[in-house]
């Protein structure tokens, strides 16, 4: 074999294995971005379920105190009726 051939076999060679790893990585950075979006997809939706955990959990004291509130009148309606 003389030292073109040589040469030429090595950019062949050299060529297929850059195209092989160009493609692997390509593959691996769409993985790379599908996680990434999955990961701020989930982010994104645990921060919309506490901030709706924390409404509901005021919406429940404030439903407490109105029914407190309302147990007090009903108290002293019946005291104020009493001799």
């Amino acid at each position: 074999m003389d030292a073109a051939l040589v040469t030429a076999v090595g950019v062949i060679v050299s060529a297929a294995v850059a195209g092989v790893a160009a493609e692997y990585g390509s593959k691996v950075a769409g993985r790379a971005q599908r996680e990434g979006n999955a990961a701020t997809g989930f982010n994104s939706l645990a921060q919309y379920l506490v901030r709706e955990r924390d409404k509901a959990e005021l919406d429940e004291k404030t439903a407490e105190a109105r029914a407190i509130a309302a147990e007090a009148k009903v108290m002293v309606l019946e005291l104020r009726g009493a001799p």
